[in-house]
């Protein structure tokens, strides 16, 4: 059973059982306030003609035998207009009646009483006059028409609210009606589908989610198949120079100088280091990286890491040049880590930076952040480039980048290595002028 049909039925029910009920109480109590209205008061009348009755019924040895014969010798006749009274035994058998009026009208218009002996119910009385009748039916009338009129009500009542139910519960679970299509798409592998969010209320928020949850899936498969592709693509190009290689010292049929192996070596390195960077990204994004934490001092850790750059810079005459602006240099990293990250930065800054250029790096306090910013007066970087710098085999310029050696990792493994030290790392560049990578790690 679907929601909307859930939801109208619950709906239904509910209206309809409050419906009733408020039908049968106000019939109910507007009973018993006509009851008290249009009440008569007949007990001293009553009371007489149940003593005489009574007093019949124990002079007779506890019998009825006879009483039609019994003369009743009181005023009330006197007192109220067309006075009837019928006497019934217990077995609703008609005992006694005296008057003009039907004993049929009596008994239905009449005030009902118990005549008792001795705490013993014997017989029933009805006592009728002309006001007691015309009060009954007044009060049966009154009683009628309220019935009739609580009735009709309560039916135009559930009617309404029964359309009313139907079109809201159509009208809630429209977005649902509208997401359940999105969602078997989705489940059959069509990512990227969206949904039309109609509402600003929890279906909208739902709708945006599903929106954005199926954008990052369908993001998430392309990386998928464009690491497949990269991965690929990265491997053939030293595979085939090896299998070139092998080839080639196999028909020369001449044997094989140590130098003819290098290229060989070379490639062979290529691939480990391309191995071993897949693993660590791969660790770094399950959250698995194993990180040595400890108080490390950042200033200190980028001085070595500049002295290990500084001859590749000083063959483009690149200066290197190092400020900070705090005493609090300290913070709990993975040393190893770190270095690689920097490492990476800078040995980019001077890859990209022409002979003459300049690299900076400045360590400021930033709140509770320490902020590392390793600037270059390289090329630059355009800015429809920078939102994809940090993904996987992402490169700006293809072909130079592979000619110079990177694997296209470099840049997702610093990412993902700050982003295991809770820290961030972003980019600002204008294409000649420079590039600088800004990276906040916490105290």
């Amino acid at each position: 059973m679907s929601i909307r049909r859930k939801l109208f039925l619950s709906m239904a029910a509910f209206i309809i059982g409050m419906g009733v009920i408020f039908a049968l109480l106000t019939k109910v109590v507007v009973k018993d306030i006509l009851d008290v209205m249009l009440r008569v008061d007949r007990s001293k009348e009553i009371e007489e003609l149940s003593s005489v009755f009574a007093d019949y019924y124990e002079k007779h040895y506890h019998s009825w035998n006879g009483v039609k014969r019994i003369h009743i010798d009181t005023d009330i006749g006197k007192r109220h207009e067309e006075v009837s009274f019928v006497l019934l035994s217990p077995e609703r058998k008609r005992l006694y009646s005296a008057g003009d009026t039907r004993h049929e009208w009596v008994i239905g218009l009449g005030i009902p009483s118990k005549v008792q002996v001795n705490g013993k119910t014997v017989a029933f009385l009805y006592y009728y006059d002309r006001e007691v009748g015309n009060m009954s039916k007044l009060r049966m009338g009154i009683t009628s028409s309220v019935t009739t009129l609580l009735l009709f009500s309560a039916v135009v009542f559930v009617l309404l609210s029964l359309l009313v139910a139907f079109w809201l519960s159509k009208r809630l679970t429209a977005p649902l009606g509208l997401l359940i299509p999105a969602i078997d798409r989705l489940g059959k592998g069509e990512f990227g589908v969206q949904v039309p969010v109609v509402t600003n209320d929890e279906y909208g928020k739902v709708a945006q989610t599903f929106n954005e949850m199926s954008k990052q899936l369908q993001r998430a498969e392309e990386a998928r198949k464009h690491l497949v592709a990269d991965v690929a693509h990265e491997l053939r190009t030293p595979l085939t120079i090896i299998r070139g290689k092998l080839d080639w010292i196999q028909q020369s049929g001449r044997s094989i100088e140590p130098e003819s192996l290098l290229p060989l070596q070379d490639e062979l390195i290529r691939l480990t280091r391309l191995v071993d960077d897949l693993h660590q990204l791969s660790l770094a994004e399950a959250g698995k990286l194993p990180l040595e934490r400890k108080p490390t001092d950042m200033y200190t850790l980028l001085q070595q890491m500049i002295e290990r750059v500084t001859p590749s810079a000083e063959e483009k005459n690149i200066h290197i040049h190092m400020t900070c602006s705090t005493d609090k240099t300290t913070i709990p990293v993975d040393p190893h880590r770190i270095t690689q990250v920097f490492l990476n930065l800078l040995v980019n800054a001077i890859r990209y930076t022409p002979e003459g250029g300049a690299v900076k790096v400045t360590i400021d306090e930033e709140t509770t952040m320490l902020r590392i910013a390793v600037a270059d007066t390289g090329i630059g970087i355009a800015p429809e480039h920078l939102p994809l710098l940090f993904n996987r085999f992402y490169r700006t310029d293809e072909a130079r980048t592979r000619n110079r050696g990177g694997t296209g990792l470099g840049l997702a493994i610093a990412k993902e290595f700050i982003l295991a030290h809770d820290g961030t790392i972003d980019v600002e560049s204008t294409p000649g002028q420079g590039t600088t990578f800004i990276v906040k790690l916490p105290y």
